[in-house]
């Protein structure tokens, strides 16, 4: 059974979506503020946070950082605040995913198994690849793939990456010099339905640019093809 903490100081949010991830076989943990919920993220086995920002104590922006500072497990943010600059500041932070208040519950419960699939998946990929030494790398130009470890180098040093920024790379890494739009992007990372949210894939997008590129505004690697989409451009 794998274990989801909800963090909202609203009950009523909490009731709701407990509810419904336990309909769904989830076990749920609940916090009405960030240091009760970083007390159950250190002391218990938690396999995906729902973080409200505004909530007392310590805020969502403040805890997701604390969080990537130790763990990589996925972090939804459920938050009212819609600007798109809230949204690019909460995945900058380390968030896998951003669902503006009032959502649809069977919306979120079906985000939330898209990101247990693939963190599981990555780390079942982990336990196998230890097993396996012919397991190769993809090594184009100073960036390598590395597989064996499920992580990204450059110049045979480390990039932090979150889950879903390893599998984006890893999905255009493996197909250099083609196009993928949004659609073909999400669907392949998320192993869920497209539901349209542009912003979501270009905040990742622009967040691997700035980790992996010398000059982000003008990538060598992580090309936009104008109307289409991105590929990763490798000569």
């Amino acid at each position: 059974m794998r274990n989801i903490l909800i963090v909202d100081d609203e009950v009523e949010i909490i009731e709701l979506i407990e509810l419904y991830l336990e309909k769904d076989g989830y076990r749920v943990y609940k916090a009405e503020d960030g240091i009760e919920a970083w007390r159950i993220i250190t002391s218990e086995k938690i396999d995906l946070v729902l973080l409200d920002i505004m909530i007392p104590g310590i805020d969502g922006y403040q805890l997701v950082k604390k969080i990537r500072e130790r763990y990589n497990i996925p972090v939804i943010f459920i938050s009212a605040k819609s600007d798109a600059n809230d949204l690019i500041l909460g995945l900058g932070l380390g968030a896998d995913d951003y669902i503006i208040k009032p959502f649809n519950p069977l919306e979120l419960s079906a985000r939330v198994g898209a990101h247990i699939r693939r963190f599981t998946e990555l780390k079942g990929e982990e336990a196998e690849i230890v097993n396996d030494i012919k397991s190769g790398k993809i090594i184009l130009g100073t960036l390598v793939l590395d597989e064996n470890q499920c992580m990204l180098l450059k110049d045979n040093r480390e990039i932090i990456m979150t889950v879903t920024e390893y599998k984006i790379m890893r999905f255009l890494m493996k197909n250099p010099n083609k196009v993928f739009t949004k659609k073909q992007i999400f669907e392949q990372v998320w192993e869920d339905e497209y539901y349209g949210d542009d912003n979501t894939i270009m905040v990742h997008i622009s967040n691997i640019r700035d980790k992996i590129e010398e000059c982000p505004r003008s990538p060598k690697y992580l090309k936009t093809v104008r109307g289409l989409g991105y590929k990763f451009q490798w000569d």
